[in-house]
């Protein structure tokens, strides 16, 4: 793309957030999303952990969860050549110092209760027995096949008429005459309405068209991949500890990812996996269990974007006209993907908050951007 091209909407950003956003706008009306990189999703999207927890986030996400769960397991004719989500479970841990924020966890959350420490053996075997004192189980977790749903909404953007510009990262904006003029090294692209779902660059965004930022934080996040025990762990659930210091599920059948559950405050980049974080994550898995860790397959890191008050941003910023934010989405992107797409479009359309979002206890003022206005 080299010459100008017109729409009434230009989403920037074509991960999880603005593709499905754009998938439901583009039924109604005509929409370009440009894509900084050379493929979609080359970020946070493409580096998911790629579990469906309900029990998992503030009450927003919580609520956008359970809206999207239907959509998961009954997804429109067409989207996915292959089941959205399969069965995992969710397995927590506590130790003597964790045992409260179990409780915690337990009250608050919905599905998921205590379970004795012989069932939890039974689920996973190769736990350290002289570690973990209780534990609850989460039946309802699943796995999501993320590129599955990521393609599934860029497959629907397309064959409605929308398109995805790659390699063209955002490097002015303008308003003239009512139209944002967003200019990249693959052309420009003139819209009545400028949907800013650029992810960790989602305030870099909103500089460049002039508006005050948020405050957005991207949190680095490492995973990496070991071989599972001889006797096998493709049936094991998600394990994770109360106080969310790691996690593992098992990948590819014989092989376990395993993450430190770290957040540590970066900037927007390309991010690579820090090689101490690496190694905290094989000291708290050996803690935790007893498959020794004799090399590391692979290893990588993403960024979780949050806002000051860790809930999403969705809605129109305040003072300043067509500017539309989808952000924040933490580490929550995927799981609320579907609802959180149609709540955006909604909300674009000023028809507000979606009657099942609604139900499930999502507010408009929660995810406002206008709860950051000075």
């Amino acid at each position: 793309m080299s010459e100008t091209l017109a729409a009434d909407i230009v989403v920037v950003g074509a991960g999880i957030a603005g593709t499905s956003f754009a998938a439901h706008a583009a039924a109604e009306r005509s929409v370009i999303v440009l894509e900084a990189e050379s493929q979609p999703g080359y970020h946070s999207t493409g580096r998911s952990a790629a579990q469906f927890i309900v029990n998992y986030g503030p009450p927003d996400v919580r609520a956008l969860t359970k809206a999207s769960h239907g959509f998961f397991t009954q997804p429109p004719e067409g989207f996915a050549d292959t089941a959205l989500l399969s069965p995992r479970g969710m397995l927590t841990l506590a130790t003597e110092e964790t045992t409260d924020e179990l409780a915690g966890a337990i009250a608050q959350g919905s599905g998921i209760e205590a379970i004795a420490m012989e069932e939890a053996y039974r689920l996973v075997p190769h736990l350290n027995r002289d570690v973990f004192v209780a534990a609850a189980y989460e039946p309802d977790s699943t796995d999501i096949d993320v590129a599955a749903v990521h393609q599934g909404f860029l497959r629907r953007l397309k064959a409605l008429g929308g398109r995805v510009v790659t390699d063209a990262r955002v490097e002015s904006i303008a308003r003239h005459n009512g139209r944002w003029q967003v200019a990249t090294p693959a052309g420009t692209v003139e819209a009545e309405i400028l949907v800013n779902a650029a992810g960790a660059w989602a305030d870099e965004v909103a500089a460049l068209a002039g508006l005050r930022r948020i405050g957005l934080q991207p949190k680095r996040r490492t995973a990496l991949i070991v071989d599972g025990p001889a006797d096998g762990c493709a049936g094991w659930p998600l394990v994770g500890d109360a106080a969310e210091e790691w996690y593992f599920k098992p990948e590819a059948g014989t092989k376990l990812l395993v993450s430190p559950a770290d957040a540590t405050p970066m900037p927007a980049c390309d991010i690579q996996p820090d090689e101490l974080d690496v190694a905290i994550a094989v000291d708290r898995f050996q803690k935790a269990v007893d498959i020794p860790v004799r090399r590391i397959e692979h290893s990588w890191a993403g960024l979780r974007t949050f806002a000051p008050d860790g809930s999403l941003v969705i809605g129109w910023a305040p003072g300043v006209d067509g500017f539309f934010w989808i952000a924040g989405q933490g580490g929550y992107g995927i799981q609320t993907s579907p609802a959180a797409g149609r709540t955006a479009w909604s909300l674009l359309k000023g028809d507000g908050i979606p009657a099942d979002a609604a139900a499930a206890g999502l507010d408009e003022a929660t995810v406002s951007p206008g709860r950051f206005a000075a």
